[in-house]
């Protein structure tokens, strides 16, 4: 600092030269050291797979809705068919034909019926194309492959199908998993329902590929005389995941054996 006051005999067109380039050297060293910003680079954000971003909103949406993530389907999921583990939500009834909430399971959001309420996986709509319902008796045990889930209420943002009007019920199944795992998982409750999960992940192979399974059976002698149910389902799902890719292949499917409980039988 003491050499710019210095009195130096210097000529006129030098020394109108030293202020401009004294301003242009502080004014770059201020611009560097606002731009300067600590990094961290230890944190850590998950985000949402891409499958579903077309059908869900986001908290800011002027859509009535509500999210259920995996820990929340977990603490619920003893057997009983999706609708059931979503009774407690804001303007939702079900009903089940045999009293236990396994086997045929309905439900209504805001009154509306199931042919009003819209159902995807990943995206992809799941209502049967003919009567626009769902029948949650062939997905036994879904919820153990759900990652998350977000229920509309009212006219909701995808446009599959007249069911959008009623209500939407987007499902995101299980995420890619970092790490190899397995898991056995049992359950048994009140007119001999009992429920037998096996789970399994490879976790990323060469930190590209997983493939991941799961083997359900749900049985219940049911609430209501010759109301018992057997369901059996499996899921199966490969991915390839990159930088900027990522590719799943899965299939899923389920066999129901169910007595006639819903045309109340005489003796």
């Amino acid at each position: 600092m003491k050499i710019l006051f210095a009195n130096v005999s210097l000529p006129v067109a030098s020394r109108g030269k030293i202020p401009i380039s004294i301003l242009l050297f502080f004014s770059c060293f201020i611009s560097v050291k606002a731009q300067e910003k600590q990094q961290d680079s230890t944190q850590l954000k998950v985000l949402d797979e891409v499958l579903v971003q077309a059908v869900r909103v986001n908290a800011t949406s002027p859509i009535t809705h509500s999210n259920v993530d995996k820990e929340a389907l977990e603490k619920r999921n003893l057997g009983q068919d999706i609708p059931i583990l979503l009774n407690y939500l804001p303007s939702v009834v079900t009903t089940t034909d045999a009293g236990a909430g396994v086997g045929y399971t309905g439900i209504r959001i805001r009154g509306i019926n199931a042919q009003s309420t819209n159902v995807t996986i990943n995206g992809i709509p799941y209502n049967d194309a003919e009567s626009l319902g769902t029948f949650w008796v062939n997905l036994g045990d879904f919820a153990s492959s759900v990652e998350s889930l977000q229920l509309q209420r009212g006219v909701g943002t995808s446009t599959n199908g007249s069911g959008a009007f009623g209500a939407s019920v987007n499902i995101l199944t299980d995420a890619v998993s970092e790490k190899a795992n397995a898991e056995i998982s049992n359950s048994f409750g009140s007119f001999n329902t009992r429920k037998h999960t096996l789970k399994f992940s490879t976790g990323k192979l060469n930190d590209h590929v997983e493939i991941a399974g799961r083997l359900s059976q749900i049985k219940s002698d049911g609430y209501i005389d010759r109301a018992a149910s057997n369901l059996k389902s499996y899921f199966l799902q490969a991915s390839y995941v990159d930088d900027k890719t990522l590719i799943k292949a899965l299939t899923f499917s389920g066999k129901e054996v169910t007595y006639q409980s819903w045309n109340g039988l005489e003796d």
